[in-house]
C-alpha cells in the first residue's frame, strides 16, 4: 500500500514537473506565419483560401481524435472515462474540423473501447448535411475497425454507397492538386479494417498507408510534446510526400493514474497547439506538418491550422 501511495505521489510530481516545462516554454512565445490570420467563416474556411490555390499537400488539416464520442456510454456514468469530444460530427465540421476519426465494430455501431454510441449512418447523416451546405470543403473521412472487434461486413460497399458521389478516389497525384481540382469531389474516407481486405489502388476508398501516424500512450504532456516532435521530424516533407501524416495533440489516461477521466487528462496538452508549431518552425520542419488534432477541439484549435495554411498559400511559409 505504502509504494502505491509514494508512486502516486511520484507521478503527480512528474505531472506537475511537465506542465511547467510546456508553460515555460509557451513564455517564449506562440508566433509562427499566419498565427494572426482567423477565418471569417470557419465552415468555409477552404473557400475562404480560394480553392483554386490551396493545394491538397500545403493544408494544415484540423481533426478530432475519436470524433465521434459526444455521446458514447452512459452519461456521468462512464461517459467522463470516453468521451473525447463534445460537440456532434456536424457541429466539429462547422467549427471548421476537416479529419474525422471514426471507429466501429461489427454491428456497424461506433465505439471507444467497450462502450458504444450510435450507428455510423449518424455520422454519414452529418457529413452528407455539412456537404450539402457547402461548396468546396474537403473532409478526410478515417473510419477504422476499433481494437478487439470484427469488421462490419461489406462495409466497402456500405461506405461506397453512402459516399460515392462524394468520394475522391485514391491516386497519389490528390496531392499535388488544389481543392477546385477535386471538386465536385469532396470526400478522402480512408477505410482501416481488421481483416478485411485493404482498399484497392485506384478504388473510391484508401488504404490505411495513406494515413499515418505515431501514438504514444502516455498521460504525460511534455513527454507526448517531445514525442510528437520527434517522429515528425523524421517524416518527409509535405512537398514530396505521398501520405498523409497526422500529430495529435493529446494525452490520455493510463491504468496506473487515479485520474482517469479524459478531459482533465487532455486538458494538460490541449493549450499549447499553437505552441507545438511554434516549435516545429523553431526546429526547421515546419513544412512537414500536415495533419493536428485534438480533444475536444475548439475555434483557437482550428484557427491556428488555418493561419498556417493561409501563410503556406501566401507564401510565407
Amino acid at each position: 500500500m505504502g509504494s502505491h501511495v509514494s508512486k502516486q505521489v511520484d507521478r503527480r510530481k512528474a505531472i506537475h514537473v511537465e506542465k511547467k516545462t510546456l508553460s515555460d516554454l509557451q513564455g517564449s512565445g506562440e508566433d509562427f506565419p499566419g498565427s494572426d490570420y482567423h477565418p471569417s467563416d470557419r465552415k468555409n474556411w477552404m473557400s475562404g483560401l480560394d480553392p483554386e490555390r490551396v493545394q491538397v499537400k500545403s493544408i494544415v488539416w484540423p481533426g478530432t481524435h475519436d470524433s465521434a464520442t459526444n455521446r458514447v456510454g452512459v452519461p456521468l456514468v462512464t461517459r467522463p472515462f470516453a468521451q473525447c469530444q463534445s460537440l456532434s460530427i456536424y457541429k466539429q465540421l462547422a467549427l471548421g474540423t476537416r479529419v474525422l476519426d471514426i471507429r466501429v465494430q461489427e454491428d456497424r455501431r461506433v465505439c471507444h473501447g467497450i462502450l458504444l454510441t450510435y450507428s455510423i449512418d449518424v455520422v454519414i447523416n452529418d457529413v452528407k448535411k455539412f456537404l450539402s451546405e457547402t461548396q468546396s470543403e474537403v473532409i478526410i473521412l478515417e473510419i477504422r475497425t476499433e481494437f478487439g472487434h470484427d469488421d462490419p461486413p461489406e462495409f466497402d460497399k456500405y461506405l461506397e454507397d453512402q459516399l460515392g458521389e462524394f468520394l475522391i478516389h485514391q491516386d497519389d497525384h490528390v496531392f499535388d492538386k488544389t481543392v477546385a481540382e477535386l471538386l465536385p469531389k469532396r470526400v478522402i474516407c480512408v477505410w482501416k479494417p481488421r481483416k478485411s481486405p485493404q482498399p484497392k489502388a485506384g478504388g473510391s476508398l484508401w488504404s490505411a498507408g495513406y494515413l499515418k501516424d505515431n501514438w504514444i500512450e502516455t498521460d504525460l504532456p511534455s513527454t507526448k510534446f517531445d514525442s510528437n516532435l520527434k517522429y515528425l521530424s523524421e517524416q518527409p516533407p509535405v512537398a514530396s510526400r505521398k501520405f498523409f501524416y497526422r500529430v495529435e495533440n493529446t494525452v490520455t489516461p493510463v491504468a496506473d493514474n487515479p485520474v482517469l477521466c479524459v478531459k482533465p487528462v487532455t486538458g494538460r496538452i490541449h493549450r499549447f497547439a499553437r505552441l507545438f508549431i511554434t516549435q516545429c518552425f523553431a526546429k526547421g520542419f515546419a513544412d512537414r506538418l500536415q495533419v493536428l488534432s485534438t480533444d475536444f477541439i475548439d475555434t483557437d484549435f482550428v484557427d491556428a491550422c488555418v493561419g498556417l495554411t493561409h501563410a503556406r498559400v501566401e507564401g510565407k511559409a
